[in-house]
């Protein structure tokens, strides 16, 4: 993705030109020997510009296609909540609302009546007076998914049930995970990675080219940076809807880059370590009833995970209403998951889970046999990176704000799909033309600016981007991967021309 340059020369533009960082987004045919490969004047700022010409051009190269994938796949599953009432509204809605839910002890009654199979895991109560309860089995067969009852809270029949992962259904799931990892698993988790580690790059990169403009007056209005310019033809026009759009978009693909990377593999590990470093983790709420001896640590593996399925499994159901009558007595509103303990010492926990604006995540864990709330988390003792982390995750899935937050996300992955294929558009508007020089597709930027740059910007800038490849993985491999070839090609040439 790319944002603009300087304008080329006034003669012959369309065939002379120097490419630019506005033809970023797209691969580079091999060019012919530039001046940029010789020895060029002393370091000067300028050579700054020139680098970022260079790079966020063949970011753009590297990065385009995985843009454009999480892009397309992002905004498939941004509508999620609507495909969900779509697909599979017999089993999330009912047909008449009644005047009061029945137990969620009869509720579970029937679930178990029509699904004997598993333990209980979890009861999660209807986020509305149109919505089912969700009573979630968990089955040694499913792996990490769970077998999720659909039951009428008015009538406590079963309406159905679905394979579910975390609560999303089928089709979730697999939107889910094709915008993740493609369905390749962790491997396929480093391709939205590399995505979210350069697209910011690339925005940052477009935006200083484009409003560091020197020539032209267009460039010094707000209407130049912002609008498009429709008096502009070929490459400038195409240039111009790119930059403005790029402009437009900037914010919120900021936003995408920096949410997706907290909870990606590499870089999310190195947001951990962060957490962990300045305790800014959401607080963990003590499940462990007073008085009560926590099973020893010697007790885990395979006989402790079954001695708590066994436990979960004769849950008297009772101890469910039991559980949420003590929540809200405690006041937590609004929908909410009830578990049961894994063990004799351990409380029964009712978390809210909404996550619409203003969000409700406090959680209690209850004494059942009391009726009583032994241990308390509240959204509002969270810390600020905990807070920030949570609701950053569900602006990036389309959730915080309802229906405005998934309109606002379609038209980020719609504009960063136009503004990719105007890349594409100007590399090849670019292209040589002449009968000595055609050419498929535009040459790229020159090389050899980093020798010209001036020595603070190298002395500050090496360390800076060595901490920054620390931080980002990914990003600091794929870009030592490129300066390697960039170096190779570059001797290749040399070995040609000699």
């Amino acid at each position: 993705m790319s944002f603009g340059t300087e304008e080329p020369p006034q003669n012959d533009r369309r065939r002379t030109e120097a490419p630019s960082a506005a033809t970023a987004t797209v691969a580079v045919a091999e060019p012919a020997a530039t001046p940029a490969d010789v020895p060029g004047p002393g370091r000067s700022w300028q050579a700054v510009r020139g680098l970022l010409v260079r790079l966020h051009f063949f970011a753009g190269i590297f990065v385009a296609p995985f843009l454009m994938v999480a892009a397309l796949t992002g905004l498939a599953y941004t509508f999620t909540p609507q495909l969900d009432q779509l697909v599979y509204g017999d089993q999330l809605r009912v047909e008449t609302v009644g005047e009061a839910p029945r137990p969620l002890a009869e509720q579970i009654a029937a679930a178990r009546a029509a699904h004997p199979e598993g333990s209980l895991a979890s009861v999660v109560t209807p986020p509305g007076p149109e919505d089912t309860t969700r009573v979630v089995l968990s089955l040694p067969e499913l792996g990490d998914k769970q077998r999720t009852v659909f039951v009428n809270p008015y009538t406590a029949e079963v309406q159905g049930d679905l394979t579910t992962w975390f609560g999303s259904t089928p089709l979730t799931t697999w939107l889910d995970d094709l915008h993740r990892n493609l369905h390749l698993g962790e491997t396929g988790r480093v391709y939205s990675e590399v995505a979210a580690s350069w697209l910011w790059v690339i925005v940052a990169g477009g935006l200083v080219l484009w409003l560091g403009r020197s020539r032209g007056q267009r460039a010094k209005s707000a209407r130049g940076v912002l609008l498009p310019d429709r008096s502009a033809r070929g490459v400038r026009r195409t240039r111009s809807w790119h930059a403005a759009t790029g402009v437009w978009l900037a914010l919120g693909l900021f936003f995408l880059s920096a949410t997706g990377l907290t909870w990606s593999h590499y870089a999310g590990d190195r947001f951990g370590q962060l957490l962990d470093a300045a305790r800014g983790h959401a607080p963990e709420l003590d499940t462990t009833l007073p008085g009560a001896q926590p099973p020893a640590k010697d007790e885990g593996g395979e006989h402790a995970g079954h001695g708590a399925a066994e436990e979960s499994a004769t849950a008297d159901p009772a101890d469910f209403d039991a559980a949420l009558a003590a929540a809200r007595d405690a006041g937590l509103g609004g929908t909410v998951e009830v578990t049961p303990p894994a063990d004799s010492s351990g409380a029964w926990v009712v978390a809210q889970g909404d996550n619409v604006w203003p969000v409700h995540y406090d959680q209690v864990a209850v004494d059942t046999e009391k009726g009583e709330v032994t241990s308390h988390s509240r959204w509002a003792d969270y810390p600020l990176l905990a807070k920030l982390s949570k609701l950053g995750v569900q602006g990036h899935m389309g959730v915080l704000f309802g229906i405005v937050n998934q309109i606002v996300l379609a038209a980020i992955a719609l504009g960063l799909t136009a503004v990719t294929i105007w890349g594409y558009r100007m590399w090849w508007q670019r292209r040589p033309t002449r009968d000595d020089r055609k050419a498929v597709l535009g040459t790229a930027p020159a090389r050899g600016a980093w020798r010209r740059l001036p020595l603070p910007v190298l002395v500050l800038g090496i360390p800076a981007v060595a901490a920054l490849g620390w931080a980002l993985p990914v990003l600091g491999v794929t870009l030592a991967a490129f300066l390697v070839l960039d170096v190779v090609t570059g001797l290749v040439r040399h070995a040609r021309a000699a």
